[in-house]
């Protein structure tokens, strides 16, 4: 990799960034799904950048538990800290961990980089509502006021649909989560009912020549209850004719939307790989929103690419931007890329093509402040 390396530091020159740093990270076997996602997140400004908080904070602490946060943050402080600029990286404890705590990761099949995400970021979030739990224990003298962790009015009760046990908002909730609304308007009576739900990334269906604007309006498409499907008003006491549809009600400060390019196939028995060419806009503008979040424009910073022409093989790369430079990272090996490459990963218009190449999980900044 020194070559590679040197190459990546000439290709730069001046323009370098002062204090970045581009590391590959060495390949065990199958770990191409983990490297990719865990490119994406380190070129997440605000997750690197609370994650090396955290490691700070927490390396003084002697008898600190080893989970699979602080193996990342490890990982992040190792990165960060290194004296040379580009090189490579063996995430070793990091994969050790994972596949220790999760035996979904330890077998050398292809492994699927969204369900790797998703774990993920839920279990950092356990590990610091757990962190914040017993926080609280400790300082049950002090007042509630002064606990920052707690939501503004300290609510007990859960959402709607139960996602929220706890009412601990963490740093991973203020970077990733949104808030999705679920409205239904009964046809018989106009009351509508809304149900809110939390998200830390969007699933959306994928169509053929399309863009993640038209997938993003058939997410919000409204849709019909009737027949078997009615709606039981509370209203009018009984079933209905109803129209429902999804919208966004809390865009998130990083927009993580995953595109369901993996499909079951009744007649097949098994998963296909779906190679649409579906557009992913650098800048995006959310439509899909309500009040007063409209029209929020977000850019996009990383991509993990699915490359391979079936769901149970192939290899994951991924796409960043970094100081207004792309760079696409391939396990051990970094190269500087033009903008103009990334459109190279929306897909192939036709369904058999040497192009598999495929952008599967796409992440977006918000261009406004985080409200």
């Amino acid at each position: 990799m020194g070559a590679a390396g040197s190459k990546l530091e000439k290709a730069l020159g001046d323009q370098f960034p002062e204090g970045e740093r581009y590391f590959g990270f060495e390949n065990f076997g199958n770990t191409c799904y983990c490297n990719s996602v865990l490119q994406a997140l380190y070129f997440c400004v605000p997750f690197r950048e609370q994650l090396l908080e955290y490691y700070t904070s927490n390396k003084s602490v002697a008898d600190a538990e080893e989970n699979l946060m602080t193996c990342l943050a490890d990982l992040f402080s190792q990165i960060s800290s290194q004296k040379k600029k580009t090189g490579v990286i063996a995430p070793k404890r990091f994969v050790q961990r994972l596949k220790k705590q999760n035996e979904l990761f330890r077998s050398y099949m292809h492994q699927d980089a969204h369900e790797f995400l998703n774990y993920l970021l839920n279990e950092v979030v356990d590990i610091l509502e757990k962190e914040a739990k017993a926080t609280k224990t400790e300082h049950k003298t002090s007042s509630s006021s002064s606990s920052p962790e707690k939501i503004a009015n300290g609510p007990k009760v859960p959402l709607a649909n139960g996602v929220h046990k706890e009412p601990v908002v963490t740093w991973v909730h203020n970077i990733f989560q949104g808030i999705l609304t679920n409205e239904t308007r009964c046809l018989r009576c106009e009351t509508v009912t809304a149900r809110d739900e939390t998200f830390l990334d969007l699933s959306l269906d994928i169509e053929q020549n399309s863009s993640i604007t038209s997938c993003l309006k058939n997410f919000s498409s409204t849709e019909t209850l009737h027949a078997e499907d009615k709606f039981f008003c509370d209203k009018c006491c009984s079933l209905q004719e109803a129209q429902k549809r999804m919208k966004i009600k809390k865009p998130p400060h990083i927009l993580v939307i995953h595109l369901k390019r993996f499909k079951y196939m009744e007649q097949l028995g098994r998963y296909k790989k779906l190679s649409y060419r579906v557009v992913f806009p650098l800048e995006l503008k959310l439509s899909n929103t309500v009040e007063p979040y409209t029209d929020v424009e977000y850019s996009l910073f990383a991509v993990v690419v699915h490359v391979g022409s079936g769901p149970n093989h192939g290899h994951y790369v991924s796409l960043v931007k970094s100081h207004n430079h792309w760079l696409f990272f391939d396990d051990e090996n970094v190269e500087m890329i033009e903008e103009s490459a990334v459109q190279t990963f929306f897909g192939s218009s036709q369904e058999y093509s040497s192009n598999t190449d495929h952008g599967y999980i796409l992440f977006y900044e918000s261009l406004g402040p985080a409200k």
